[in-house]
Parts: C-alpha cells; sequence; structure tokens
C-alpha cells in the first residue's frame, strides 16, 4: 500500500497501548478473559478478509492481502491477550449478541443488546463492487454502527498490531482520522465518530449511526457516512447478482450458497490465486503441534475448489484461476511443479516461528510460510491438468485455451508421465517419508487421459494417441502395484481378491482411494472399488466421520476426522447406490457447521467440536458437492 501524506496536521502518538480512561464514571471495566473458538464470520472483497467472533469483534485480518502481517490476531493471542490486535464495539452493560448475514452476502449484521433493553447493530463488510469501470476492492474494513433501541452507550477498541503481534501499531492522529502503522502498510481510520473517544476507549451515548473505514493511507474523498451507506447498498448489490448467477441445486441451497461465498472470498483477485484457508496455525487436535499456515496456494486445494465452483456456473473463479495457472506453468523450470505457491505467484514460502502470538487457546506455535513448498508431491501435475482442460471446449470462457496453451499444457503433463511411478510425500505432506502413493498416481493418469481428450478436441490425432498410450500404461502400472490381494474366508470382498493399497506395495489405506471414481479412473460398481470402500470404511470410519488414514505419521496417530474425506465417503456412498446412508451422514455434517454455516479443517470424531484452520476451502467444497449429488432435481420438484 503506498502511503501518502495527510491533508490535516497530525498529532504523533507514541507506540503505547492507547490511553484509557481512568477509574471512575466514565472508566471501561477490565476486559473479561474470552476463549478463543471457531464460531467464526468471514467478511471479505478478495482482497482483503477479517474474521468477527461471536462479541462482533474483529479478531484476525492481515493486510494488505490474505497472507500479510495480521493487525487482526486477537485470535491467536490466547484468552490473556485479547485487548490488542483486535476491533470491537461494546455497549455497556451488554448482556447479548446475536449475528446473522445479509441474504447472500458476506455482509454481517451483529445486534448488541444490554441489561436495560438498549440496542445497538453492528455491520461489516469489506467493500467491492465495480466503479469506473474495475472491481473497486480495496484494502479496507467498513463498519457501520446504528442505535436500534434505548439509549445505548458503546466504547470502540481499535488496537492493530505489527510484525505478526510484535507491538501495537504506531500511531498518529488528524482531526477526523487515525493512522496506525502496521509494518510498511499505514491503514488509516476515517469517521464520523468522536475521535479521542476512540483513543480513549471511552463509552459514549450512540444517539445517530456512526460509520468507520479503516482503509488506504489517502484522503477519503466525500462525506463518510454518505460514502459508506452508498458502499454498503452496492457491495450488498455485487453479491446479490454473482448469487444469482448461480446454478445451485435444489436441496441445502443456503448452504452451498453460503460455501460458495466464501470460497470466492479465498480467492486473491488480483492474481487469481485460491488459498486453501484465511488462517494460520489453527491446530488439527488440541496441543498436537500440527500447526501449519494454510494463506497459500495449494495446488491441490485450488483444483478443488474450482471445481466445485465451476459446478455452481461460477465461471468468474475459474479464469482468474486458470490466469494464475498459466503464469506458474510459464515459470516451471523444466515443467516442475511445486505443491504450493505464494498469492503473488512467488515460489519461495520459508516457513519460520511467529514467537510473539502464543497461538490459538494458546497452543503454539504460530507458524507463517510453510516448508512443503519445496516437498514433492506428484499429484499436483494432474491437479494443473483437469481445470484447464474445460478452457478448451468451453465457449463461455472470455479467454478459451489455444494451440500454444496445450503445448504448454504438455510440459506439465511429460512430469506427469515421469512421475507416475516415483516416490512423493503425497497429498498429506508427510515429511520425513515418501513412497509411490496411489492417489498421485491416479492424478497423473488423469492428467495423461484429460490432455488426450484436449488432443481430440483440438483435432491433434497424434498427439490424442500419444497421451492416450501413456494414460494406458499407467493404469496398467496401478492395476499391478496399488492392488494389495488378500485371501481367505476371513475378507469379505465379495470376490474381489483385495483391494487398493494407499501406495504401491503397500497394504495401508487412506481415504484419497474414494476418488478413484471422481476421477474417472474406475466406476463404482467396479468390485475392486467396492472392496476398498468397505476397506476404507472399516479402517477409517470413526461413526459418522472418517480419518484420512489411521497409521501414525510424522506427529503420532491422528486424533481428528479430515472433513472433506467424510465428504468424499458421502460422494462414494451416492454413487454405489447407497444413498439414504448418504443423505443421513451428509445432514450430520450439516449439523456440525459452525452458526455462520461454515467448517473448519477437523474435527472431533469423538465431541464434534471444530479443529484446523478456517473456512477451510476442502470442506466447503464437499459441501457443495454432496449437495449437488444429492439433492432432488429441479425438474421433479416443478
Amino acid at each position: 500500500m503506498t502511503v501518502t501524506g495527510s491533508t490535516t496536521p497530525d498529532t504523533t502518538q507514541t507506540a503505547e497501548p492507547p490511553v484509557r480512561s481512568p477509574k471512575g464514571e466514565n472508566a471501561a471495566p477490565e476486559a473479561s478473559a474470552r476463549q478463543s473458538s471457531l464460531e467464526l464470520w468471514p467478511i471479505g472483497n478478495c482482497q482483503v478478509n477479517g474474521l468477527i467472533d461471536e462479541s462482533a469483534a474483529l479478531v484476525w485480518g492481515c493486510v494488505p492481502r490474505v497472507d500479510g502481517d495480521p493487525a487482526f490476531c486477537a485470535l491467536m493471542r490466547g484468552e490473556e491477550g485479547q485487548d490488542a490486535g483486535t476491533w470491537r464495539f461494546e455497549l455497556e452493560n451488554q448482556v447479548s449478541v446475536t449475528q446473522r448475514y445479509v441474504r447472500n452476502t458476506p455482509i454481517l449484521i451483529s445486534r448488541l443488546e444490554d441489561a436495560n433493553g438498549s440496542a445497538v447493530e453492528v455491520i461489516d463488510f469489506c467493500p467491492r463492487f465495480e466503479r469506473s469501470g474495475r472491481m473497486y476492492r480495496p484494502v479496507a474494513y467498513a463498519r457501520i454502527v446504528r442505535p436500534v433501541k434505548g439509549s445505548p452507550r458503546i466504547r470502540c477498541v481499535l488496537t492493530p498490531m505489527s510484525g505478526y503481534g510484535a507491538q501495537l501499531a504506531p500511531i498518529t492522529r488528524g482531526s477526523n482520522h487515525i493512522r496506525y502503522l502496521v509494518e510498511r502498510n499505514a491503514l488509516r481510520l476515517t469517521t464520523d465518530a468522536p475521535v479521542g473517544y476512540i483513543l480513549d476507549e471511552r463509552y459514549f451515548r450512540l444517539e445517530s449511526p456512526m460509520h468507520f473505514f479503516l482503509g488506504p493511507d489517502e484522503p477519503f474523498n466525500g462525506n463518510v457516512e454518505h460514502e459508506l451507506e452508498m458502499m454498503h447498498q452496492l457491495t450488498d448489490a455485487y453479491w446479490g447478482n454473482w448469487v444469482r448467477s448461480l446454478a445451485t441445486p435444489l436441496d441445502w441451497q443456503e448452504a452451498v450458497i453460503r460455501a460458495a461465498i466464501t470460497l470466492k472470498l479465498c480467492q486473491h483477485e488480483e492474481t487469481g490465486a485460491i488459498v486453501a484457508a484465511l488462517t494460520t496455525s489453527i491446530p488439527e487436535a488440541p496441543h498436537s503441534q500440527r500447526n501449519w499456515d494454510y494463506r497459500y496456494c495449494w495446488i491441490r486445494d485450488a483444483y478443488y475448489t474450482v471445481q466445485a465452483l465451476n459446478h455452481l456456473g461460477a465461471l468468474d473463479v475459474l479464469e482468474k484461476y486458470l490466469g494464475y495457472l498459466r503464469n506458474i506453468i510459464d515459470d516451471a523450470e523444466g515443467g516442475f511443479i511445486q505443491p504450493l505457491y505464494a498469492v503473488s505467484g512467488a515460489k519461495e514460502i520459508i516457513e519460520w516461528v511467529a514467537d510473539d502470538l502464543v497461538g490459538y487457546r494458546g497452543m503454539g506455535p504460530v507458524r507463517v510460510g510453510n516448508a512443503a513448498y519445496y516437498q514433492v508431491q506428484n499429484d499436483c501435475y494432474g491437479q494443473i491438468v483437469l481445470p484447464a482442460i474445460q478452457a478448451f471446449s468451453d465457449m463461455r470462457l472470455i479467454r478459451m485455451a489455444n494451440h500454444d496453451d496445450f503445448e504448454s499444457l504438455e510440459k506439465v503433463g511429460e512430469m506427469a508421465w515421469k512421475t507416475h511411478d516415483q516416490p512423493d510425500a503425497g497429498l498429506w505432506e508427510l515429511r520425513t517419508r515418501t513412497a509411490v502413493h496411489t492417489y498421485s498416481s491416479v492424478m497423473n493418469w488423469a492428467a495423461c487421459d484429460r490432455l488426450a481428450n484436449a488432443a481430440e478436441y483440438l483435432g491433434l490425432s497424434d498427439r490424442q494417441t500419444y497421451w492416450r498410450e501413456r494414460a494406458d500404461i499407467i493404469r496398467a502400472t496401478i492395476e499391478k502395484e496399488a492392488w494389495h490381494r488378500i485371501e481367505g474366508p476371513d475378507f469379505d470382498d465379495g470376490g474381489a481378491g483385495g483391494h487398493y493399497a494407499a501406495s504401491f506395495g503397500g497394504d495401508q489405506l487412506d481415504a484419497s482411494l474414494l476418488q478413484m471414481v471422481e476421477l474417472r479412473f474406475v466406476e463404482a460398481s467396479d468390485p475392486r472399488f467396492q472392496a476398498t470402500l468397505a476397506a476404507v470404511q472399516k479402517t477409517l470410519r470413526r461413526g459418522e466421520h472418517m480419518l484420512r488414514y489411521a497409521n501414525e505419521d510424522d506427529f503420532g496417530l491422528p486424533e481428528t476426522a479430515f472433513n472433506i474425506c467424510t465428504f468424499w465417503l458421502i460422494e462414494a456412498l451416492h454413487r454405489s447406490g447407497q444413498d439414504e446412508e448418504a443423505r443421513r451422514l451428509f445432514e450430520a455434517m450439516l449439523a456440525h457447521r459452525t452458526k455462520s454455516g461454515l467448517l473448519s479443517e477437523d474435527m472431533d470424531f469423538e465431541t464434534s467440536e471444530l479443529w484446523g484452520n478456517f473456512p477451510q476451502t476442502y470442506s466447503l467444497v464437499g459441501i457443495i458437492n454432496c449437495a449437488g449429488q444429492l439433492s432432488r432435481s429441479w425438474r421433479d420438484w416443478r
């Protein structure tokens, strides 16, 4: 963000915490410790995002983009550190908060009520709408606070931090604004509320709506009230029109729409990258050390995201992502593709620990970056090819793929061919061991298979034959090396004689084997797949949940279920004709969503508490895909 000069004089404040009002009539009570939870409400505009907690506080938000410095980091400061790294409005003698999204938008309304019946509404959004022929999506958070009942008294606590929780952001102030310096990014709060009350965190009577725009450090043009009310209306209209274009299933529409909106928020529109989640280091299980930074673009996660949104007809996300992929392919030396990249497309994502943040519920470490970027994960070649293939035949796209694109994609296909029988870290990103993973090999088969399809569409018969032959060779290799033969009376596999294994020559199972049908490697009715489905359920299913695998990894035995694996099971059951059980499990998963209608990565299979980074694109993909497959037809309803 460019730092520009102010049009009004600034009075420099220290970098110490904002001055608190003295003990007495107007003194603020000491904030009680609040345990963080994943009952969070995302807002965003495809440039920045924020997570609002159950008290209507902004507790997580990074600038100038999703993988930037978390100016709002209270989510990672433990129970005792939540007065810093937050932005909240407190109602004096507050007794309750109720929250809801504006229909078909990520605009959040929180209603705060006090013991006397007075109430206010806090409207949270990040502006997004078309202006001057382009999308206006600033690095900005907008908040409107309205009195709705009685004589409410509120205070504003705004304490952004800098350097991953190292210090409170230094402050300077003007007559109607406050500037906060977050690392190299200056944010300016423009407001029609009394600036002194904000700096002092003093309670005051809210007698009319007040408007707050925390955005670029530049003069705010126009009247802040009129401009924010207009931004609110235009942002509402943008999202309503975007949702209106979706081809939703008849059943579970609300769940699908909320998942789709949130998936779109996970795209960094400037480059087209899609991040795996908006957070870092929420542990997969309590005190497990399985804390990872998901604010980057995994080729695998992005593939599943665009696949799900494509089912709904959200081509804008696909088009942006394909542009991102073309740049990744152009920069790939020798066709080598990393598992993940920065949202900018940068290759190096050094992993380090932010020591000034104690972590979610004090369960550190808080990691920044992700060392998985230098792992070998061979499934990524298929996940590059599969979404790109649509661009050769979908005439709705503004930019369809051409022969040059096919030639570039063939470089990725060559790497899929070269690595189809080579060891890798696998989709579960094991850090201390490798194997030839069946899922990776099936993805490599899919890359060659789809390239043959694209060559046929382009009329390139020689290339069609070339890629079809390679796909056939990979298929034969998988059938031979990934099949684990079992003989004996105690093994009921319907006569298949064994099951597919998670790795070549092995006998262990993982949930990714359920994707063999989705990738069109086998039919659901194939006895080999049915035997594998039975074995996977027997080994990995825990009631209504699925583990990704049951064997020890770098951190011991898994303690939580992996939500996307449960959705994969639901899809496999549906394709196998077990719709009643599939629908039962799907309804159970929907019941575990947060109040905001979302899911994280993991779930305790005994208590059903959510764990892992939030909101997780994998899990939201599962909602969309399963709803589409299990829903009644619109034709039947009409």
